[in-house]
């Protein structure tokens, strides 16, 4: 009688001769960056881009298009790190981005853009998770922790000061550059982790689940249609958007299913049995929503009501990247003191809940000073 063993394959690991240099780290945390600032850099633009290509109706999707295609992807991006190698992985979405960003400078009409953003997205969708994966596989522990600490504070600087950047290329250059400016960052991003990166790939043997990708799809998109055509280009009531609210959970279930059966989801449901970690993304859901919006339409009512110029613009969102940068050292250093940590988040939902809500109180009287603190709430 034959007996046949069976080897599992243990997790690849990847191994590097030496610590990485300031640079490698800087050429990582640089395409993480990258990723960050370009959900929000055209948000100041959005007015003098509308100008030019014209599509105000589909102004939205300009900023939607690239924030939907880089959550689809992100966890696929992953499994790809997982099996191909995780430098490779990383390379390849800044070469997907950076050809996304030159065709967004090329676009010449609305459709284009927006399709184009999407490519963008695409590529985005790696920049993170594969700058992560490599910072966790390079550094040792103690560097891993430093490392999270600086991308917490490169954050919201870059979410915020995305839309500075977007009005100051706007008004000095022409709103092009504000995606022709990623090329030669992303180059060099590029260069510095081809050279500077050294790692030892063991390819292992894995699923990819392609049905739980398709399902997360369609359900994103469904919602998002809802949320962009209720109430405006159709009827609350209408069958346009009870068939996407059909759709949306319709697919939400399929995919919840699909994934408990599903060998390697994309999204494991086992970690939604922590109750921390199910309300850390909530909240993170809903504070990300909130700030999102007001970087991305706060700048176009400075703008459009209250005639002001693109720079100028993402200067009155300063008060939201200095807040949001302010108490995350401040709290940051409380918990890593011995502080009590559960009373923030709860206060911090609090604070962005009261700041948004005064947000809705913006009228075309209400004075710029007003409508800029206000963000400081968020």
């Amino acid at each position: 009688m034959t007996t046949h063993t069976t080897r599992t394959t243990p997790p690849r690991q990847e191994e590097t001769a030496a610590a990485p240099s300031r640079l490698v780290i800087a050429g990582l945390l640089l395409g993480i960056v990258l990723a960050t600032l370009d959900g929000t850099v055209v948000g100041t633009a959005l007015p003098v881009i509308v100008g030019d290509l014209g599509g105000l109706d589909h102004l939205s999707w300009v900023v939607t298009a690239y924030l939907l295609a880089s959550a689809v992807t992100t966890p696929l991006w992953g499994k790809i790190g997982d099996l191909y190698g995780r430098k490779g992985s990383y390379l390849t979405s800044i070469s997907v981005f950076l050809v996304g960003s030159a065709l967004c400078g090329l676009a010449q009409d609305m459709g284009q853009l927006i399709a184009f953003r999407a490519l963008q997205g695409v590529g985005a969708g790696g920049l993170f998770v594969g700058a992560m994966s490599l910072l966790g596989t390079l550094l040792t522990p103690a560097g891993a922790g430093r490392s999270q600490s600086l991308i917490g504070v490169l954050l919201p600087a870059a979410m915020i000061g995305g839309p500075l950047v977007g009005g100051f290329l706007t008004d000095r250059l022409d709103w092009r550059w504000v995606f022709y400016v990623n090329l030669p960052v992303g180059a060099l991003a590029l260069a510095v982790i081809g050279a500077g990166v050294r790692v030892r790939t063991e390819r292992i043997r894995a699923r990819v689940d392609l049905a739980g990708a398709a399902l997360l799809t369609a359900a994103i998109l469904a919602l998002t249609l809802l949320a962009s055509w209720a109430g405006t280009t159709y009827a609350w009531l209408s069958p346009q958007i009870a068939g996407l609210a059909l759709l949306g959970a319709g697919t939400l279930a399929a995919f919840v299913r699909a994934e408990l059966r599903a060998a390697e989801p994309v999204i494991p449901p086992r970690l939604f049995r922590d109750r921390n970690f199910t309300v850390a993304q909530v909240l993170s859901f809903t504070s990300g929503a909130a700030m999102l919006a007001a970087a991305s339409y706060l700048p176009q009512y400075m703008q459009l009501v209250r005639g002001r110029s693109a720079t100028e613009s993402g200067l009155l969102l300063l008060p939201l990247m200095l807040g949001m940068m302010g108490a995350q050292l401040a709290i940051g250093r409380r918990v890593s003191a011995g502080g009590r940590y559960r009373a923030y988040p709860v206060a911090g939902g609090a604070l962005a809940t009261a700041g948004a809500l005064a947000l809705l109180l913006l009228g075309t009287g209400t004075a710029v000073w007003a409508a800029s603190g206000l963000t400081l709430l968020l």
